[in-house]
């Protein structure tokens, strides 16, 4: 953690709940409309364009590197969901500078406080890179 260094984290405005909004009327209408969009966006590479509103700045760029070096980066949301206050874990792993693994998910259990929640998100990343 010495040589660790703060970086930007993507903000939300966002927030989802189970007690707030309304309850979809027509469950499968509305898995019917996703499922529809899925295949599109799979057999469509140009309205898969317009769908994911991608850019050419943005993307997964692979580049050769020089050395092999494995370097990973995690974080946590501490009680970020407003129903359950379980904390979100993310981490992100790079082989010579390429992304080559990442994820997020909820913890299991609720953390007593921030640096908690980080050290769970620190031993998921850790698991995934030595796994």
């Amino acid at each position: 953690m010495d040589n660790s260094k703060g970086g930007v984290t993507m903000i939300s405005s966002c927030v989802l709940s189970m007690n707030t909004g309304s309850p979809i009327e027509n469950e499968s209408e509305y898995r019917s409309i996703v499922g529809a969009l899925q295949y599109i966006v799979i057999t469509r590479p140009e309205i898969a364009f317009a769908a994911n509103r991608a850019t050419i700045d943005h993307g997964v760029c692979f580049t050769a590197a020089p050395q092999l070096s494995l370097t990973s980066y995690s974080d946590a949301s501490w009680g970020d969901d407003l129903d359950d206050r379980q904390s979100t874990s993310g981490f992100c792993i790079f082989l010579g500078g390429n992304p080559v693994s990442w994820g997020f998910k909820k913890q299991q259990a609720v953390s007593r406080s921030s640096v908690e929640a980080e050290y769970k998100s620190l031993a998921h990343a850790t698991t995934e890179a030595s796994g």
